[in-house]
């Protein structure tokens, strides 16, 4: 009778593990569209009573608008601009990128399915910048969804909840809900690490080449999807295993060659990059290193003489948790997880500079489903954390503060 009742257990898991019930992807949908919904509310609010760090560049109407306004920050334009008009090169103009990445920087996917869906909103300025709200929306809700999946896997179900609690609260997770790739990336990245540890090879490499034509760092999935292939795929899966892997690398792929349609250098888009003065390559642990010792040994004098200590402190930070969870994420949840957090984390670090280090963390999804499988305590005190962190780094997004 023992024997049985574990067999049973087992086969529940199995069947949770699977996949939520229908009520509960509507619930997981719901909600996440809800937290966006209170999250304009909460930029909004900021916008109405926080002053503009400096002049608005960009609206979303004709005249300034309080609510949508925090719509058009920063790349937002870049991806407003792609979804409209498309891409062009003009050697030395701006599309290659004179003093700022340029449009060929940013890649396709995200702005294109925003281009479509903002027809449906009229093509105007207010319709595109709708299709690129709207498409960061649904994708985050999906990727909520699929996150709940994912750490099924490995937790139960309290504890998957709590992981998608986390990273829906987590501090600079605003950007899901901003006309940016973040929703997008996290969607398919999330879904190609599930498909691979479920053993769906062609679709989690479907999933893989959607991820790299949306951002170029979702080829960093590559030796952690490759760790789990060779764990997971008998030998008589092999073939479709390594086809599976190679489709990942399909989306940069195509991209570049439409690259060098457009412009006759195939990494065009990667010198559009380092025009802006991101140069990674370099040792990864200068930039935390320098943090540190600027804040242990004079940190009156570092926020009083540099404009950017706030933000570098608040990024480094971030980074610096990042990096001290990965053993702990490597020994609970395997090998596969460690790497793609070095590997994520190595890649903006080795730039020298923190910027941008708020959102490359915000899909760092081993860290979160980590948190959500420690004591209810410990995730219950984050939670919290990260909720009283949320509406201020929103606050400064909005206000233009260089929060990127």
């Amino acid at each position: 009778m023992r024997k049985r009742c574990a067999c049973r257990k087992r086969l529940s898991n199995r069947t949770d593990a699977a996949g939520p019930t229908g009520p509960r992807y509507v619930r997981i949908a719901a909600l996440a569209i809800g937290w966006r919904l209170v999250s304009a509310v909460i930029g909004w609010i900021a916008m109405m009573t926080v002053p503009l760090a400096s002049p608005s560049q960009t609206t979303m109407f004709a005249q300034p608008n309080a609510f949508w306004d925090q719509f058009t920050r920063y790349d937002a334009g870049w991806y407003y601009q792609i979804a409209r008009f498309g891409y062009w090169f003009v050697p030395g103009g701006p599309s290659a990128g004179i003093g700022k990445p340029g449009k060929i920087a940013y890649f396709p996917l995200y702005p294109f399915l925003a281009g479509y869906v903002g027809k449906i909103f009229g093509a105007t300025q207010p319709g595109i910048y709708l299709g690129l709200i709207v498409v960061s929306w649904i994708a985050f809700a999906g990727a909520m969804i699929v996150l709940y999946r994912l750490a099924r896997l490995d937790l139960d179900e309290r504890g998957a909840e709590r992981a998608v609690l986390l990273t829906a609260l987590f501090p600079f997770s605003f950007f899901f809900g901003m006309p940016y790739t973040e929703s997008v990336f996290f969607l398919l990245t999330l879904l190609t690490f599930y498909c691979f540890r479920t053993q769906q090879w062609i679709a989690g490499g479907v999933a893989g080449a959607l991820t790299t034509a949306t951002r170029v760092n979702g080829v960093l999935m590559g030796p952690s999807l490759v760790w789990i292939a060779w764990k997971k795929s008998r030998p008589r899966e092999w073939p479709i295993a390594l086809a599976g892997l190679a489709l990942v690398g399909a989306g940069v792929g195509a991209y570049s060659l439409y690259v060098y349609h457009l412009s006759g250098n195939a990494f065009e888009w990667a010198s559009s990059i380092s025009r802006w003065n991101y140069h990674p390559g370099s040792a990864p642990w200068t930039a935390p290193w320098q943090l540190a010792t600027k804040l242990v040994t004079e940190p009156r004098h570092y926020f009083r003489t540099d404009p950017m200590a706030l933000y570098d402190t608040l990024y480094g930070l971030c980074a610096i948790i990042f990096i001290v969870s990965i053993p702990f994420v490597w020994m609970r949840f395997g090998l596969a997880y460690g790497l793609f957090m070095v590997a994520n984390l190595w890649l903006p670090l080795s730039s020298g500079v923190f910027e941008g280090m708020g959102r490359y963390c915000s899909v760092l999804f081993p860290f979160f489903i980590w948190i959500a499988a420690q004591s209810r305590v410990v995730s219950t005190t984050v939670a919290i954390a990260f909720a009283i962190m949320y509406p201020i780094a929103l606050a400064m997004f909005v206000t233009l503060r260089p929060i990127f």
